[in-house]
Formats: C-alpha cells, structure tokens, sequence
C-alpha cells in the first residue's frame, strides 16, 4: 500500500463511473483507502461505488450520500473528515471525478514527482480529453488579468509529447490532484464560495501565496469528460448557466485574492472588460453568453459580502502578507489579453470574409452528394491556392499575382496624392472643420443652413461622422478617395474568385483575376468620377463587390447561411445606398427580374419562403436603416433626392453613350480605352462552356441600362431654377462590373481550368493572342492615365466670394448670416444665404433640395430695384447681418443699397466686390425651427436597429454547448 488515499466526488456519473472505478484499480501503485461522496445521485451512481469497494475488501473506504446541493469544497471537506474517522491517516490526497479516468502508472507517476521534488505539495496530471484520449485539455492552469482561464495550449491542441516538462504553475485541476492533506487542510480546503468552478485556480493561488508549490507532471495522465463545462450534465448547483457561474467564479478569484491595493482598479477593469467580452458576445451573436456575462458582474458586485468574507479569511491566515512577486510570476503575463482580443478580431474578420467564398464549395459538396462520382486527376500548378510551407515574404515574392495587387494598389495611391489634406472641387463641397458637425447634422431637426431648413441630412452624414470621429473630417475624405481603389480591388478579387469557382471546380487563373479586379478598380478613376469630386460613385465602387459578393450567399444551399446573407446583403446595400441612393433602385429591379425568371424555371422555390426572404430583407433593411432620410424627405418635398447621386450639385449630365464607354462627359479617360470592354464582354458570348454565367451578366448590365433609361430622361428640381440630372453613377458601375465579369468568365473558358476547355485553330489562336493583347493594356492604359490626369478638377483650397471676417462673425453666431447676391437687373438675379465660410460636406445637398421661399425671393427683390428702411429690418429678422454683392458687382443695385436706411458699407478683399452692414442685430432666434419628433423616432428606430442588424449579419464563431 502506498501512503495515498482517494476522494471521489460524483454526481449522476454513471455513465463514466465503471471506467473511473476501473482506473483506480488497475494502478500501478495501491491506495490505501477511498472516500467517495455522492452528492444527489438519480442515476444509481452511489450503487456502483458501493459495489466496486465492496469487490475489494483489502482497501477499507466508505460512500457518503449527500444532498444535491453539496458543493465540491463541501464534499472534499466531508471526505477529509471521514477518512481521520475511518482511521486513514494517509500523508497524500488523491482527488478524482467521476468523469476523470486515470491512466494505470497515473499515481506512480505522480508519487515518482513527489520523491524529486521533495518541495512539492500539489501534485496535477497532464488532462487529456475523453474520449478522444489525445486531444490535449490542460497542464497546468492560470488566469489572466481578466479572469480568463489560461492553459497554454492552442485550440484542438493534440498531445504529442510537447509540453512533457515537469514545472511549477498557478494551479492544477481538482480532477487527478495530488495533494498533501497538511497543506489542503491548513489552506482550509477548498474555497466554499466557488461552488463548482474556478476553486481549482483559487486553491492555488492561495498556495502559492503561503509559500507552498504546486507543479504539474505531464507524464502522469487523467483522461477528463469535462461533463459540467461541457454542459453534458447538470447540477442544482451549475444550472443551464454554465458560463454564468464560470464568469462569476473568475470574477470573485480574482477579487478575493488580489492586493488590497490593487483591488479598486481591477474590480474597475473586470466591470469595463465583462462589459467589452459582453458585445463581443453579441457580435458573434451569443446573446445567452452575453447576458451571462451581464448576470456574474452583477452578482459579485451587488453582493460584496462573500466577497469581503473570503478577503478576511485570507487576511487571518496571513496571506495578505505573501509574496505577490511570486504569484505573479505564475500568473498570466498581462500582455495576453490584448493578444486574445487582437485573434479574436481577426477570426472574426476572416470568419466574414469568408462566408461568401465558401458558397461554391458548399454547392459542390451538395452536387457531390448527389452525384458521387470521382473528380477527374490534375496536376498541380502554380495558380493553385496552396502554398508550400515557406516564408511569408518568399511566398509573396514567388507569387506573380500577390505582387502585382499590390503595385497596383500602391500605383493607386500615387494616383490620389491630390486627395490628401483638405480638398473639394467639382461635385465635392469642402468637408467642415471637425466630425462634430456632422454629427450636429445628422441629430438636428432643424438645420441653420440659408433661411433655415427641416430638410433632413443626407445619409452618409452618419458614416462620415463616425470615421470623422476616428481620423477626423479632413481625414476622413482623404481616407475614403484614397482608399476606395484598393478596397474595389481586393473586393473585386474575392468576388470574382468565387464566381470562377462557380463555374469550374478549380476556379479561374490568377492572371485573369488580376486583369478582372484591376479593370474593376480603375472604373470610377478613369470615368471621370473621382477627378470631377463625385465621391459617392468613388465609395460605392468601392463597397459594390462586396456587396455583390455577400448576394453570392442567396445561393447557399442551407436555409439558414440564405438567411444570414440576407441581412448582410442588406447591410452592405444600406451602405451603398447612403452613397449612391440609386443603387437601391437598381437592386429592388434586380431581384424583381431574378425572382420572376425563377417563378417561371422553379415555381416551387419560389413558394420556399426561404427563397425570396433573404432577397426581401436586403431590400427591406436598406429602408429602416435609412428612414430618418427618406421619410421626412418626402414629406418635405425634397423625395428628388432619392435618385441623386451624392455631392454638389449640378453636375454635367450622362447620356446613353457615356455609359456605353464608361465616361462622365468629358471628364473621363479617352473615349477608345472604355471601347474596349463592351467589345469584349460580346466576344465573350462566343465560347459555349461559360455562355450561361455570360449570359446571366448581360443580363444584369441590360437591367442596370433599362433602369438608366428612365432615370437619364427624368429631371429633379432644386432650388434656385437649377435642374439635376438623377444620378446614373450606380448604373455604370453596375453595368460595366457585369461586363467585367463576363469577361473573366469567358476568358475562363479559353483555359485549361474550364469544364470544357476551347481548342482553337491556329489562326483563331492568334486572334485570342491579340485580343489579349488589347485587354492587357486596358488596365495599363488606366492606370497611366488615372496617375497622370485623374484629378484635374480637385483642389486643396477652395475660393470663396465672403470676406473672412464675416465668415468668423458668422461660425461664431450662426444667425448673422451672409446674404450673397449675384447678377444684374438686367440679365436676372440669383441669391442665396451664407453662414460662416459657406455650406460644407452634406449642407449643400440640403440648402439644394430646399423649397424656395416666395416672401424671401420677394424680399430680395424688392431690395434690387426699390429698397426700404422695413425690407432691411425684416432682413434682420430673418437672421441676416450682411449683404454682399461678389464681382462683377451691378452698380445700379450697389447705388441703390448704398442709399437705403439701416444698411452701411463694409469692406471686402476684392474692390469690386461691393458688401453692406445691417445695422439692426439679428436676434439670436431668427433661424431657429421646431423640433420633428418623428424624426427623432425614426432615428431612435435607427440607433436601435443598427447594432440589431450588424450582430445578425456577422458569422457565428462560437458553437452552442453539446
């Protein structure tokens, strides 16, 4: 007999009993007796204890039948106890589970470690999974800053013999401890406040404060069912709340064995940190997690007395007294978190990522299934996806494709060097000083912008004033006309890969994915559009592939990742449309023409609500998100804006032959490098093995030109006579992606990774030769010119016509506003309302869409051709305090103004420039407005459901318990 008795504690074990019971009897050394403590066993558990010792006379040991609601401290503490009265005077403890089975030389091991270590007093085994047997669980554990259970492993880990050093750590578990009954009971036990987890780590740390050592010993091993983690079986004491009582256990160890000092700033970080673990619960949509999360830091901190308990009772024992040095040595370094936290953002990243690329793997293992046959043999080659395991830089240097993105995109960069720092010109109205105006404008009823407006503020407002948050205003146009290329790039990329894969199992060739991605980026740049400041068609070419990447999910066999498309489609298309309003339009038409074509090819899927929800949705969330912009704007007469594109207005107009070439007028690239892609996208038509997947995007591109029709021929008033044109932005870049990907698609078929690879003649060799040829300079072509002549109507300070001194007067009190009137009698006047140095990023759409006021106009004009002492005081009231006439100025309204009452000359920069005074003040009210509570409602409605709508369009990363 050795000098080691056993205490077994199980609950409704039965399961696993007879192969733990098993393991204590084939070890290799024999145990001198063994406790076993049945806490409210339903399942005969207690029985086949009773029977395995009575099968073995030779080891004296007793069963003791307790409550459910015993604790684990409260068992071993019970054990303890019968063993002095069952006369087991043992010098150690051996604590097992009973869904822990050790191996048979699992305690000579451990006995072997303690005849080494003479220093040691607890003793743990190497913890495998069962019944795997090789995954690795634990050896050894500790815990973070944060209360996260540390163990050192990676993920899935199997054991391999890698970590087989025997060392000192923080703790072991309870399941396979070896531990000295001297220093458990003089530690007293186990803590009864941790019921069923975490004691193990606490037992520890108190060990290590009163000087004892803890080691662990990877030799000797348990297998371990982790039955109440996993959640395989439940107590009255761990409920179904098992990460409840997890979080709250790590909360209350950390809490109760920390420095006195110490103690205010981590319980302060422990609240701020559940609170960050809580949304990112929700991100991966973990909503029972979260709100478990929520429940343990309210427990612990709205109940501070078995917390204070717990601290006194260390306290008199001395270990308030101990070297933290230590014990902190055993702990977690304090970097970890962050590291956690930073997987954790990239798991979640390439999680998201990678949703829509899996859809042609999913589909073929579905066809698989059905049609089970071999695939055919091939070689590998170098435009395959794998890697062999060499260096990040070799791979990228050895990769043709890896290395021109990436000149591409920084060619890209160069490209846009006028958008650094403040810039506007064209459609782009200079962004404000600071992201706070933005936000002003996005919660704002009422808008201090000409003669005051309830016009509501453009959608992409809150987007810009959320990144204008982060990199500022100047900062953050820069950052969206910089970074728009690259971001269409790479997006282009992933959108046309899964489209290759689609077609042919091995997708299509790096080379045709660079031409098709690059060719996509360069479509804003060299239309014109990123030159001529139309920014909102620069951000939607931008976010367009992605969106059409996440629309690859509608064809996901299993109804549920349908769904989860379906609100990440509607996610992205909210996204697009805040930008380029238009898009929605385009959409909604779209799924219309692809939900009636398979009416009439499978009318039973359109019966499968599944089929057309998720398309429904993304064109329904779109509408809530946005609805404090198009609500009220149709109710305030400004719905026009509805098919705009964003910016400055107006903006020269698109005729069918623009979109033809993929030009704004005359602002693009020459009109003969736009040839060049519907030309090929025809020919692209002509191989039969890809005509389907071609057809299908001329189809798209024929709808995108069908709802340009309309839109080209159509008109939208703004104020001031001024006529728009609606946008047709988004119709080009729908149009010429379509084409794009015809293209690579039909190129797909001249490869040899096609279905049905085209053999060509000699002759007709030679003309692919050269039809390459002209489709590789396209996106050469581009670049040049982007790099060159991309951004020739953008400037980095903008000319304005008020002096300088009026615009500070004015940003100080907005209602000293600047009445700016431009023109002669004689050829007609024009007027508007200035208030500090003009309207910025966003105000100029709403001062455009803004009913014209009758009474003002008339006022205007009355003080032009008979002006009044009373026209200049109700000038006043309505919130004006100069009156400025820029050059040329008509000096018969000058003579007229120079002579009215109320009104004395003011200097201006330019001579010409003619400028008055209203002597009245205007009162501080004069442009104040009423409150639209409903569109505080709606935006209420919108705080509400973006984060709603965000959590469900992200990937799941946790998987629910077993």
């Amino acid at each position: 007999m050795s000098d080691v008795s056993v205490v077994l504690v199980s609950h409704d074990g039965a399961s696993w009993l007879p192969a733990v019971l098993e393991g204590i009897r084939a070890q290799t050394s024999r145990v001198s007796g063994v406790i076993a403590v049945d806490t409210g066993s339903k399942d005969g558990s207690a029985d086949l204890v009773e029977a395995a010792l009575a099968a073995e006379p030779a080891i004296p040991g007793a069963v003791l039948r307790e409550s459910g609601r015993t604790s684990y401290p409260q068992a071993v503490a019970l054990a303890l106890r019968t063993l002095a009265e069952h006369g087991i005077e043992t010098e150690w403890v051996w604590l097992l589970h009973d869904d822990s089975n050790p191996a048979p030389d699992a305690l000579e091991v451990l006995l072997a470690a303690t005849a080494a270590r003479p220093d040691a007093d607890f003793v743990g085994p190497k913890l495998r999974e069962w019944p795997s047997l090789k995954r690795l669980l634990e050896i050894g554990v500790t815990i973070s800053g944060t209360g996260r259970r540390e163990t050192g492993l990676e993920r899935g880990e199997y054991d391999q013999g890698q970590h087989d050093t025997v060392r000192e750590v923080l703790a072991v578990n309870s399941a396979g401890l070896l531990a000295r009954r001297e220093a458990l009971e003089a530690l007293g036990g186990y803590d009864e406040h941790l019921p069923m987890f975490g004691n193990d780590v606490d037992l520890g740390w108190r060990a290590a404060a009163a000087g004892y050592t803890t080691i662990v010993v990877p030799r000797a091993v348990v297998f371990h069912a982790e039955a109440a983690h996993r959640g395989i079986r439940r107590t009255p004491l761990t409920g179904r709340h098992t990460h409840y009582q997890e979080r709250r256990a790590a909360l209350f160890t950390l809490l109760a064995n920390c420095r006195t000092a110490a103690l205010p700033f981590l319980a302060l970080r422990l609240a701020l940190g559940s609170l960050l673990r809580m949304l990112g619960f929700l991100v991966v949509r973990s909503v029972g997690e979260a709100l478990d999360e929520l429940a343990a830091v309210v427990s612990v901190y709205s109940r501070p007395g078995p917390l204070l308990a717990a601290r006194r009772e260390r306290r008199a024992r001395g270990l308030d007294k101990a070297d933290h040095q230590r014990v902190r040595q055993l702990l977690a370094p304090w970097w970890l978190p962050y590291r956690h936290g930073l997987d954790f953002v990239s798991d979640l990243a390439a999680a998201a990522t990678n949703q829509a690329a899996d859809v042609a793997e999913r589909r073929r293992a579905a066809a698989a299934e059905r049609d089970p046959s071999p695939p055919v043999a091939r070689h590998r080659t170098d435009d395959d996806e794998d890697f062999e395991d060499t260096g990040i830089v070799a791979r990228f240097l050895t990769n043709p494709a890896a290395v021109a993105l990436t000149v591409t995109a920084i060619a890209f960069v160069i490209g846009a060097r006028d958008a650094f720092g403040a810039v506007s010109g064209g459609a782009l109205s200079p962004v404000p000083q600071a992201a706070a105006d933005w936000w002003r404008l996005q919660y704002e009823s009422w808008h201090p912008i000409g003669l005051g407006s309830a016009v509501p503020a453009p959608p992409y407002v809150l987007p810009l004033a959320v990144l204008g948050s982060v990199l500022g205003a100047e900062g953050a146009m820069t950052f969206l006309l910089v970074a728009a290329a690259p971001i269409a790039l790479f997006g282009a990329w992933r959108f046309l890969r899964v489209v290759g894969r689609l077609v042919s199992r091995y997708g299509a060739p790096r080379w045709l994915l660079v031409w098709g991605s690059v060719s996509y980026a360069l479509v804003p740049l060299v239309s014109g559009a990123w030159g001529a400041g139309r920014w909102g068609v620069v951000v939607a070419a931008a976010v367009l592939p992605w969106l059409a990447h996440a629309a690859l999910g509608f064809a996901e066999p299993e109804a549920s990742r349908r769904w989860r498309a379906g609100w990440r489609v509607g996610l992205l298309l909210a996204v697009v449309t805040a930008f380029a309003p238009v898009m929605w339009w385009l959409c909604a038409v779209l799924g219309a023409v692809v939900l009636a074509m398979a009416a009439l090819v499978v009318r039973a899927a359109v019966r499968d609500r599944s089929a057309w929800g998720p398309p429904a949705i993304a064109l329904g969330v779109p509408a809530v998100l946005l609805a404090p912009w198009w609500l009220p704007a149709l109710l305030e007469g400004a719905g026009g804006a509805l098919f705009l594109d964003v910016g400055r207005w107006p903006t020269p107009t698109t005729d069918g032959v623009d979109l033809l070439l993929g030009r704004f007028g005359d602002l693009g690239a020459p009109w003969w490098l736009g040839l060049v892609v519907p030309v090929l996208a025809v020919l692209a038509l002509l191989p039969r093995a890809t005509r389907i997947g071609v057809v299908l995007c001329w189809l798209v591109a024929a709808v995108a030109a069908l709802v340009g029709v309309p839109l080209g021929l159509a008109v939208v008033d703004l104020t001031g006579a001024a006529e728009q044109q609606p946008g047709l932005g988004p119709v080009l870049l729908v149009v010429r992606a379509a084409w794009i990907t015809a293209i690579v698609l039909g190129g797909l078929a001249l490869t040899d990774r096609s279905p049905s690879p085209v053999v060509l003649p000699r002759v007709a060799q030679g003309a692919a030769a050269l039809v390459g040829l002209v489709a590789a300079a396209v996106p050469v072509a581009g670049l040049v010119w982007f790099a060159g002549w991309g951004g020739d109507e953008l400037q980095s300070d903008p000319d304005s016509d008020i002096p300088v001194y009026m615009a500070l007067e004015s940003e100080e009190s907005p209602e000293n506003g600047i009445l700016v009137i431009r023109g002669s009698v004689a050829t007609g006047l024009t007027y508007e309302v200035e208030r500090g140095a003009g309207a910025t990023l966003g105000e100029d759409e709403i001062a455009a869409l803004t009913a014209e006021d009758p009474d003002a106009t008339a006022l205007v004009g009355e003080l032009a051709t008979t002006p009044s002492p009373e026209a200049v005081d109700e000038l006043a009231e309505r919130g004006i305090h100069y009156i400025v006439q820029p050059a040329p100025a008509d000096g018969e309204v000058g003579t007229r103004l120079d002579a009215t009452a109320g009104l004395v000359g003011a200097s201006a920069e330019d001579r010409s420039t003619r400028a008055w005074l209203v002597i009245q003040e205007p009162p501080a009210d004069a442009i104040e407005g009423p409150r639209s509570w409903l569109r505080v409602g709606l935006l209420v409605v919108q705080a509400l459901a973006l984060p709603v709508i965000a959590v469900l369009t992200l990937p799941t990363l946790r998987r629910g318990r077993p």
